[in-house]
Parts: C-alpha cells; structure tokens; sequence
C-alpha cells in the first residue's frame, strides 16, 4: 500500500490559499510577504521531491503548477514523476505538454485503487479541496505542514468543517525557527 503526504504552506488559523502569489486573493503572496525566508526552514521540500514516486492534484491546482514548475530548475524532480489529477471535468486534450505523464482520477474510489499499488509515496500539492475531501474519506495518511505565523481570516483551508469522527495525529518529526516558521509533520493512527 502506497502512503499518501499532503504537503502545505498554512498559515495558523489554517489557510492554505495563495501562499505564492496567486492572483485574486487579498493576502496572495502570503508566505514571502511576512516571514523572513530562511532555507533551512524549507528544506522538508527537498526531501519531499526526493522521497515522492508521484505527485496528486486536483484540476486547479495542476492547472496552475502546470503552468510554471515545468520551467523551474526547483521542481525539476517532479517534471518526470507521473502524476494524478482528480476531476471531473478535466479532459485529455487539456493535460499539460512536456510535464511527464499524467492520468485523470475520475473519484475518491480511484485514488484508493491506486493507493493499494506497488510503489513509493505518493505528494499532494496545493489542492485544498481536493485534501479535505481525502482527509473526510481517511486516504491521507501524512502531513507535512510549514506553519506561518499569520492569522489570515478568509481563504481557503486545509482541513473541512465535515462533522466526523476525530482523528488522532502522531507527531514525527517538528521544528520551529528563528522567523516563527513551523515544521510539523503528523502521521495519521490508523
């Protein structure tokens, strides 16, 4: 059984949109913005790259990381790694060129087919919605979470408002640094 990480730049009060600078959000660009970058801090995303066999999308999300990584020296370990986008309306003549092989995930119930495949961890980017609706069904089993130092109000968030069950996170590994930045990764207990 393959795990499945999901990755994330969130702020305290649990946003996870436009940390880059997307465009059409008040606080875009959240994460340069008000922390000081420290490397070391972001080291976790390295690892990441090195550690991943695949990566999981959602539409928007691959549509955006498509749109850039491809060309960034910094993503280059992902460019050959296959990926999985989940959507419904996403179609073949829309994938993106020159990015590696990418297969449509059409339902939660595909991505846990493919978690019961042979091979290494599987990285979700971005994609809050498509990570609430993993987290509801209980197909994440890691966190990786750089916590900032924000309270941001509004924007879209990691973890859904679904009335469920609890569910325990163990803490494996943490650090905090100088600039107030956060490294917390949790696996699920099953």
């Amino acid at each position: 059984m393959r795990t499945v990480i999901s990755t994330a730049f969130i702020s305290l009060d649990g946003v996870v949109e436009a940390p880059g600078g997307e465009p059409g959000y008040r606080n875009s660009g959240w994460t340069l913005s008000h922390t000081e970058f420290l490397p070391e801090a972001y080291e976790i995303k390295g690892r990441e790259q090195q550690e991943a066999s695949a990566m999981l999308l959602g539409r928007v999300s691959y549509e955006a990381f498509g749109a850039v990584w491809p060309s960034m020296e910094e993503f280059a370990a992902y460019n050959a790694m296959p990926k999985y986008v989940v959507s419904t309306t996403l179609t073949e003549d829309r994938l993106v060129p020159d990015w590696g092989g990418t297969t449509i995930l059409r339902s939660l119930d595909e991505v846990a087919a493919l978690k019961e495949t042979e091979g290494g961890p599987i990285i979700v980017h971005g994609s809050a919605a498509l990570n609430r609706s993993l987290s509801d069904a209980g197909l994440i089993d890691r966190y990786h979470l750089l916590v900032f130092p924000l309270l941001l109000g509004a924007g879209k968030r990691l973890f859904s408002t679904a009335d469920k069950d609890a569910v325990e996170l163990r803490l494996v590994e943490h650090e905090a640094y100088p600039n107030g930045l956060q490294k917390n990764v949790f696996d699920v207990v099953r």
